[in-house]
């Protein structure tokens, strides 16, 4: 059976962030970054990447499929807008591990076709950081996602905070991800602790 790292999935906006999560703990970290210029944005990507190293996080790059491959990043997370243009064998040959967002039936559908290492479904509940097409799924989808991909990983996201990570597990996510449960918490460190242990996981 193909495994995540971590039951738990922190998304970021700054490499900083994963040098801070990845010292509480946090062994599986997505890096999603918006509109920057493209020098600024590779530095940002390598420096992520190096805290990556320092900590033993697996990262996943969000969206930036050419700069994943040259960078040699463990894991790519694709919208699928972004499966319009990314080259799947290019990133296959790189050895990069891939996650796809689905959100209906047409899109799953899509995305199992792309054979991925994980898909993410989302939202589970309603959310105020992304303005989304599609409304909240709950955790009964969940399950019937799980039922649907069998052995393959699946990833819930949206609206996730600490006490709604165990009913997504329960309801057969592998990982849960979450972003301002993290980042706009008063104690993220902390906070990465505290989601391990409801995870089940110890800190590492």
């Amino acid at each position: 059976m193909i495994s995540l790292p971590q039951k738990i999935y922190p998304v970021v906006d700054t490499a900083l962030w994963v040098d801070r999560l990845g010292s509480a703990g946090a062994r599986f970290i997505q890096l999603r970054i918006k509109d920057l210029p493209e020098d600024e944005l590779l530095a940002e990507i390598r420096a992520a990447h190096a805290f990556a190293k320092k900590h033993g996080v697996c990262l996943v790059l969000n969206d930036y499929w050419q700069i994943a491959v040259a960078e040699g990043i463990d894991y790519l997370h694709l919208g699928q807008e972004d499966l319009d243009t990314a080259d799947l064998e290019a990133i296959r040959k790189a050895g990069i591990r891939l996650g796809i967002s689905t959100h209906s039936h047409e899109e799953l559908t899509r995305a199992l076709a792309c054979k991925p290492d994980y898909v993410a479904l989302g939202p589970i509940w309603p959310t105020r950081l992304k303005k989304m097409p599609f409304g909240p799924q709950g955790t009964e989808r969940l399950t019937e996602w799980k039922n649907l991909i069998g052995d393959l990983p699946l990833v819930a996201i949206g609206g996730i905070t600490l006490e709604r990570l165990r009913p997504c597990l329960e309801a057969g996510a592998d990982s849960v991800a979450a972003v301002s449960d993290f980042t706009q918490h008063a104690d993220p460190e902390g906070q990465v602790k505290a989601w391990l242990a409801e995870a089940g996981e110890a800190a590492p």
